[in-house]
């Protein structure tokens, strides 16, 4: 008899899905590409399926509700989790928390942001996070896998114990998407008017990812080094006012494209204030990449290959995207950036979850 494993996708259905849908899509990938006898159950909100939902190796199960009051609710009612599951794994904070009473249950906690860059959140939104954190803490039967290096110290800090802690990989290698051909790279480029070398960041564009210190280092070390090309900046706004003064804001791209914009950087610059992991830099180095990143930024911090910077000094971040210059880019150096994350792969998440839920 195949196990179910009852898994949220809530973030798939946001504007702006962000860093956790991209764990939801991995993880689910991962679990399915496993020799292990799952059935893999989506819990879904009311409303159109999104597209990237309809392509994941799962089948759905619609709590009927749409996802602003699925939200409200999961904290108190655990709406569509089959009573047959064994494992019920809410995939955010939003939950749920319970349903299936002989089922493992467990969530993710990715960071404590709301808490480190107060003033990147809304007051509704801490509010939100810290209801929910309270809620984790008394649940001592809940499991809690955390996705970023140091998050389980903090924890144990708040009063989770420490047995309740499992610590789980994310993945940077995606074999749905295969990248763009460099000359179809190149068009988007043109478009744009950006034609041979270019510095480049993936994400959203919001204050704490730091875009106005990136961009006056870039033009500082632009002026000595015209190698570095133009900054190009692909990726969704995010929440908050930022100006990218003259930057190239190519906005939301393929992902086809964007594996290929990684490949074909000259270098890869991201200095965000906080970060609850950073898979962007991550990616560039699974492409072969220089990359340049803030010390802040959890999933590199101990990542030789990366020059790290202080995100807060604009001279430390021009001076990082100079040194990062004279890296080798030649196979080799680029093979050794591959191999510096080979082991972040979905499947390897994928174990590490199955492990937690043991």
């Amino acid at each position: 008899m195949k196990r179910t494993i009852a898994i949220s996708v809530d973030q798939l259905y946001r504007p702006q899905p962000g860093g956790i849908a991209t764990y939801v899509r991995g993880l689910v990938r991962g679990l399915a590409a496993l020799d292990a006898d799952v059935d893999l159950v989506a819990l879904t909100p009311s409303g159109p399926v999104p597209s990237e939902l309809s392509s994941l190796p799962l089948r759905r199960r619609s709590t009927r509700v749409p996802l602003s009051v699925l939200t409200r609710v999961w904290p108190y009612w655990s709406l569509g989790v089959p009573r047959t599951s064994a494992v019920v794994h809410a995939t955010s904070m939003a939950g749920p928390f319970d349903g299936a009473r002989s089922a493992v249950h467990s969530i993710a906690m990715h960071d404590l942001l709301w808490r480190d860059e107060p003033e990147a959140s809304t007051s509704s939104g801490i509010a939100f996070h810290e209801a929910r954190l309270a809620r984790i803490t008394r649940e001592r039967t809940l499991r809690v896998f955390t996705t970023s290096p140091g998050l389980d110290d903090r924890l144990v800090e708040l009063g989770i114990a420490r047995e309740r802690l499992h610590a789980v990989r994310l993945g940077a290698d995606d074999e749905t998407h295969l990248s763009a051909d460099p000359r179809s790279v190149a068009h988007v480029l043109e478009r744009h008017d950006v034609r041979g070398a270019f510095t480049f960041y993936a994400g959203t564009r919001e204050p704490r990812k730091n875009l106005e210190r990136l961009i006056d280092a870039h033009r500082a070390a632009r002026l000595e080094h015209p190698e570095l090309g133009p900054l190009v900046l692909a990726g969704p706004s995010g929440w908050g006012d930022v100006p990218t003064a003259d930057a190239v804001v190519l906005g939301h791209v393929p992902r086809s494209i964007l594996l290929g914009l990684y490949r074909d950087a000259t270098v890869f610059a991201y200095v965000a204030r906080r970060e609850g992991w950073g898979l962007p830099p991550v990616e560039a180095l699974h492409a072969g990449t220089r990359v340049v990143a803030s010390s802040t930024t959890p999933s590199v911090s101990t990542n030789e290959t990366v020059v790290h910077v202080d995100p807060l000094d604009v001279t430390a971040i021009a001076e990082g995207l100079v040194r990062a210059l004279s890296l080798g880019d030649d196979e080799p150096a680029r093979q050794a950036r591959r191999q510096s994350v080979a082991a972040l792969t979905w499947r390897n998440a994928a174990l590490d979850h199955m492990a937690g839920w043991q």
